[in-house]
């Protein structure tokens, strides 16, 4: 299947076999992250936050639970017509791209499980981190939970067969052109499938470089969801904690 260049996860992600893929990515995990962050933030009950590329809404969800007043955006209007059977006075969602400023300003703004460095264009990865300043309130904070690349790229699977609800998935991963891609590829019902999901391999002294750009202060960095601290060998995530 031939993706729009620069669009791919615009097709993928609205597919019900990306959901199939990842069913078992742990909330547990999950809302474990959601109440270290909220604590170490220190955000007030009925807090504004803002979830940016919130998929099918659980970090949103499980944050309206903690009590704090959240909006969560995707581009995926599969994923948020799912997501909007949750929504409720403090709980909303809606289509949205995370290069353009939602309008709106908040107490935080989420950017959770490597949700940015979709873009081929450089440009748009810099303007989705100026949207994010765009969007944090004064005093406010901004999280970007991306992948350590550099431990990604060490120990990268070139390939494997994952196989979820009886059907066999043939994934094999590469690094290009400062990318990291994943080739997925399968058959349904008679049918074959090809989706290449596409991520830039965003370094923290490149991060460093899109925060100087848009004027923002990196003020923690954790390597992993019980927020310890980053080293670049070993940890599984990059947390950046900013303003």
């Amino acid at each position: 299947m031939e993706l729009a260049a620069n669009k791919w996860f615009s097709s993928w992600f609205d597919t019900p076999y990306y959901h199939i893929l990842y069913k078992n990515r742990g909330d547990e995990e999950a809302q474990e992250f959601m109440q270290n962050l909220v604590n170490f933030l220190d955000l007030p009950q009925g807090a504004d936050i803002l979830d940016l590329a919130c998929g099918k809404g659980r970090h949103s969800v499980y944050l309206n639970k903690l009590g704090f007043d959240v909006t969560g955006v995707d581009l995926s209007a599969n994923s948020i017509a799912y997501a909007k059977q949750f929504e409720n006075e403090t709980l909303h969602f809606d289509t949205h791209c995370m290069c353009k400023p939602l309008g709106q300003k908040f107490d935080a703004v989420f950017n959770l499980f490597t949700s940015l460095g979709y873009f081929d264009d450089e440009r748009e990865n810099r303007e989705s981190i100026a949207a994010i300043k765009e969007e944090i309130k004064e005093g406010g904070w901004g999280v970007i939970d991306f992948m350590n690349v550099k431990k990604v790229i060490e120990n990268l699977v070139p390939s494997e067969v994952k196989t979820v609800k009886n059907i066999d998935f043939h994934i094999t991963r590469r690094v290009e052109d400062g990318f990291i891609l994943k080739d997925i590829e399968f058959e349904d019902e008679g049918e074959e499938h090809s989706y290449t999901e596409k991520v830039k391999a965003l370094s923290l002294e490149k991060f460093l470089y899109y925060f100087e750009k848009a004027g923002i202060e990196l003020v923690h960095t954790f390597g992993n969801y019980q927020l310890q601290p980053y080293d670049e060998k070993n940890s599984d995530r990059l947390i950046l904690v900013f303003r």
